[in-house]
């Protein structure tokens, strides 16, 4: 009865390490890609914000209040990318 209980552990230990370590690889893949899938949003999200005209524009007052007193709502947002009252800013 013995050696019968040490075969079954022994084929459930043959069994078990090779899939430990797959599911273990699986989850690193996993977590790897999901890292990378952030860091493309991230960079993706960054390029379309630095697309914002706001801060060069003559209206903008940098004032968290008011932003913009032509277009409020729109200001430092990317609906303000295509700003049909956007005026560059005169040094």
């Amino acid at each position: 009865m013995l050696s019968l209980i040490v075969r079954f552990i022994d084929f459930i230990q043959l069994l078990i390490i090779p899939l430990c370590f797959i599911i273990a690889w699986v989850f690193i893949i996993m977590l790897g890609s999901s890292v990378i899938g952030i860091i493309v949003d991230v960079i993706k999200r960054s390029k379309k914000m630095h697309e914002i005209p706001c801060s060069h524009c003559q209206y903008f007052t940098n004032n968290h209040r008011l932003k913009c007193p032509v277009n409020p709502f729109q200001a430092s947002t990317e609906e303000a990318i295509n700003c049909q009252d956007y005026q560059m800013r005169e040094y």
